[in-house]
């Protein structure tokens, strides 16, 4: 009777490896059925997962959002791009508050030359419309200055303002004052 025992015994346990042995292959296929509907519904609305508004370096703790491929933003790089968007900041000022009192003077001077030919007068057009033109443009790159510095205080420096991807390093340290990343950029500038 000991070796019918034992028979049994043998083939509960059989039957018990064959269950969870079939049993396995089942729950790797639900799983990947799970991941592939998620795939298939992100692909499907053709839309990507917005990254948050700060990154996490790989130490752990909070930094400005890189490029897979680039080293997380150092504190003395993020004080460098800073003191050069705080210097630009103020020879852009300093040329905006210039060329404001050279038009403030043009249109003073403007009625003065009654008595001047048109050739006379249409330089004096042609000079006060440049002046004004260097000085809105002055303007729009301070705004655009004062919003990086804004960006980097509030720690969303970096991060595309159309996507939410990250800008990239590089692409930031050639160009501070940059909000999008480049294939939104490249989509901006197509239209």
């Amino acid at each position: 009777m000991a070796g019918k025992g034992d028979a049994g015994a043998r083939t509960n346990t059989t039957t018990s490896d064959t269950a969870k042995k079939a049993a396995a292959p089942a729950a790797q296929k639900a799983a990947s059925a799970t991941g592939a509907a998620k795939k298939t519904a992100t692909a499907a609305t053709g839309k990507t997962a917005v990254p948050t508004k700060r990154a996490t370096r790989q130490g752990g703790t909070p930094g400005l959002p890189v490029l897979e491929k680039e080293d997380p933003w150092t504190p003395a790089e993020i004080a460098e791009v800073q003191a050069e968007l705080e210097q630009d900041r103020d020879r852009l000022q300093a040329e905006v508050d210039e060329a404001e009192a050279d038009l403030a003077e043009l249109m003073r001077d403007s009625g003065e030359g009654s008595g001047d030919d048109q050739a006379d007068a249409g330089a004096a057009t042609w000079e006060r419309e440049h002046e004004l033109s260097l000085t809105n443009n002055a303007k729009e790159l301070l705004e655009q200055i004062e919003h990086a510095l804004e960006r980097i205080g509030e720690g969303t420096y970096g991060t595309c303002e159309s996507c939410g991807n990250p800008i990239g390093k590089m692409r930031l340290q050639a160009f501070p004052r940059a909000t999008l990343c480049l294939s939104c950029k490249q989509k901006q500038e197509r239209r």
